[in-house]
Formats: C-alpha cells, sequence, structure tokens
C-alpha cells in the first residue's frame, strides 16, 4: 500500500479510538466557533471532545506543572506603558523571520500528533497557516510526513529536528525537508532525555491504533517495531550525547539557516551566537521537560541581550495579543504558539485553527493601537513598565 494509502486507512481507523461517536468528531456547527471570545474558548471545546489521555497529553507538563503554570503567570506580572496621541488609524502587523515575510509576528509552534485531535492533523493546521500567510514549524513526531505537510502548505515551513543515537536518521530527516521545500532547520535542544509528564504515566499514553510516527515510516522503518510506550521509544532513541560540536556536524550536512529550540540560559545564547546559528527559540518545551525551568518570558530579555544580532524567537504561555506585543517588547522576532492551534484544531479542524490565528492577529492589532504602536518597528523595550526591561 502506498503511503497516501496508508495514511486514508490510519486516519479510518484513527476515528475509532475516539470515546465520542463519530459524528462528533466532524467540525462543530459555525456558531460554536463564532461564539468564541479569545482563544481559551476553544481550549474547552478541545477538552469537551477529545479522549482524555489525548487531551491531557497536549494539555499537561513535567511533573508537578509549575514551570507550565509559570510560562502563563509570567505574562501577568508585566505591565505595558501605553503612548499617546499617536497616528494608529492604520495598524501593520507584517513582519520578517529569517528573511521570510510574515503577516504577523505569531507563527505555528512545533507540536506532536495533531491527527489525536482531528483527522486531517498537520495538514489542516498547514492550510490554516497559509491561509494566515504565516510559517508553520512540522514536528519530527508528525502523524503526517513531512512530504505530506509540505505538499498541503501553501506558507513557508521550518522543520523541527530531533537527533537520534543513529544519525543516519537525522540525515535522512534533513534532506527530505531541504527536497520538500522547508526554510529553516530547527534542533531542539532540550530533550537529551524526556521529561516526566505524569498525567501521560498515568493515562498510559501511548499513540492509538492505525496512527503512527509517519516520518520514520517514509524513512523505511518498521514502525510496528518501534514497541511499549511513546516515552520508552523516545528514551531509548534520543541521543542525550548532543554537545556543541553537534552544531558543526548539522552545518555539513545542510546549508539551511539552523535554529535553536530550547534555550533559556543567556550563557547558552552568547555561545550558540559564537558558533553562529541563525536564530534562537527560547523554549522550556511548554513546561514539559523539567519541571522548575524559568518562565520563557521571564528569560527573554536576557537572552536577547547575550545573542547579539542573532534572532529571538519565543514560546510559551502565549495565549493573548497582549502576550504576542510583551514578548516583542522585550525582544522577541515573533512568537510562537502551540496548545492554542491545538484546541482550534480538535473543535473544527482547519476552521478552528484558523480563527485561533485570527482571534490572535485582532487581539495583537488593538493592542498596538492603544499602545501606540502603528507597526512592529515601533514596538520596544520602553513599552514595558519598570522593572522587567532586564529580565
Amino acid at each position: 500500500m502506498s503511503l497516501s494509502g496508508r495514511a486514508r486507512a490510519a486516519g479510518t481507523r484513527a476515528r475509532g479510538t475516539v470515546r465520542a461517536p463519530r459524528k462528533a468528531r466532524q467540525s462543530p456547527p459555525a456558531s460554536a466557533i463564532d461564539g468564541c471570545a479569545n482563544v481559551l474558548d476553544f481550549e474547552a471545546i478541545a477538552r469537551d471532545r477529545m479522549e482524555r489521555a489525548f487531551y491531557d497529553y497536549y494539555a499537561g507538563g513535567a511533573e508537578d506543572e509549575r514551570t507550565l503554570a509559570a510560562n502563563r503567570g509570567a505574562f501577568a506580572e508585566v505591565f505595558l506603558r501605553p503612548r499617546v496621541l499617536v497616528d494608529v488609524s492604520r495598524i501593520d502587523t507584517a513582519a520578517s523571520v529569517l528573511g521570510t515575510p510574515v503577516s504577523m509576528p505569531i507563527l505555528i509552534a512545533p507540536t506532536a500528533f495533531h491527527r489525536l485531535a482531528h483527522p486531517d492533523g498537520e495538514l489542516a493546521t498547514a492550510r490554516a497557516a497559509g491561509a494566515a500567510r504565516t510559517l508553520m514549524v512540522a514536528s519530527t513526531i508528525s502523524t503526517y510526513s513531512l512530504e505530506d505537510i509540505a505538499g498541503a502548505a501553501t506558507g513557508p515551513l521550518w522543520y523541527q529536528l530531533y537527533v537520534y543515537k543513529d544519525r543516519s536518521l537525522a540525515r535522512n530527516l534533513i534532506q527530505r525537508a531541504v527536497a520538500a521545500g522547508y526554510r529553516a532547520l530547527c534542533l531542539t535542544v532540550d530533550t537529551p532525555l524526556l521529561g516526566c509528564r505524569e498525567r501521560d504515566v498515568r493515562n498510559k499514553f501511548d499513540l492509538p491504533a492505525g496512527l503512527c510516527l509517519s516520518n520514520f515510516e517514509a524513512a523505511g522503518l518498521d514502525v510496528a517495531t518501534m514497541g511499549g510506550s511513546f516515552a520508552a521509544y523516545a528514551t531509548r532513541q534520543l541521543d542525550a550525547s548532543l554537545t556543541w560540536d553537534s552544531i558543526e556536524w548539522l552545518r555539513s550536512e545542510t546549508k539551511l539557516p539552523i535554529i535553536l529550540k530550547g534555550i533559556i540560559a543567556a550563557e547558552d545564547a552568547a555561545r550558540a551566537a559564537e558558533r553562529g546559528v541563525d536564530g534562537i527559540i527560547v523554549s522550556n518545551h511548554g513546561g514539559r521537560q523539567l519541571d522548575g525551568a524559568e518562565a520563557t518570558l521571564r528569560a527573554l530579555p536576557r537572552v536577547v541581550d547575550a545573542a547579539g544580532k542573532v534572532e529571538v524567537f519565543m514560546d510559551g504561555g502565549v495565549r493573548r495579543g497582549t502576550d504576542v506585543l510583551k514578548a516583542l517588547a522585550l525582544g522577541a522576532r515573533a512568537v510562537l504558539v502551540g496548545r492554542p492551534c491545538l484546541w482550534g484544531l480538535a473543535s473544527a479542524g482547519e476552521q478552528g485553527v484558523a480563527r485561533v490565528l485570527e482571534l490572535l492577529r485582532q487581539e495583537l492589532t488593538l493592542a498596538m493601537a492603544l499602545c501606540g504602536c502603528p507597526n512592529v518597528r515601533a514596538v520596544d523595550r520602553s513599552l514595558i513598565a519598570s522593572g522587567w526591561a532586564t529580565g
């Protein structure tokens, strides 16, 4: 059977793994989505519609989930200093990330297993990103192959890469990403081992029958032999020996821009800049790795200062347009959002993701206007109340 045939068959089987009736897996009436006032409303719909173990996989963090909560809580601690009597009759949210123009400084973060939320999975997410004229970062552990995602996309893509003990697998993924037209490699550096996600332990989380790690299947691996839970598989495969020298190895494998995802410490940002990386994503893996790690918004200004001219991005806890504005003011070139897009996907497929992105765009536009910022170039640290501009 062809890869596309297996994907269609897998999608058919996957629908049977969800507790709700099949009819409930279809998009809810438009009125339910139209009634969402903000992206948090989508989470309530997703929680109701998803299998508990799948929802918890998306929503949960490591151990006591302190970092998960801190990511969100940090935004509540930052206050803005709006400027007045500025012409804000027109607001321009356009930005540029590593030379790629986007309609807004809001990108889609790499997240795993989109078909747990909706049968169209990553394909729907990619289409919504393209319609919003923004960028999606596709995950190594996606439920559609990187080629399928690229085929569905109408906008720019980056590819998130885990490096496994078998470097030939990483080489295969890199070569395929280049061939498929991805514009950058986003190397995740905060996962030498998988964090302890206790919700998944309690739920005995694993992929349901019919879903698999499609990029590995396309690489010719027998996914049926991977065996055991996802956590056990990841523990066996992740390369805990990865060091800064691995950046040079990656450079030898590709000419694509290299972004490091998972930096919190300013010292690591400085080393990344010395190694000539093209971008840094301030990230603690959405609170899913080291519980007790610093909130990303708090770390952001110090990383920006240490990174010099390297473009810095941020993820973790972004739920509002004002969150985006605060991150931009503290030096981020753009933010990446993960869970909100998954909630939108679970709520209404492509339409849900598109609506999440549009709500964030509308909120950012309003926040910029009320702060006297007619474009993203006008956003700087003077917008942040005293005490946070240096982290």
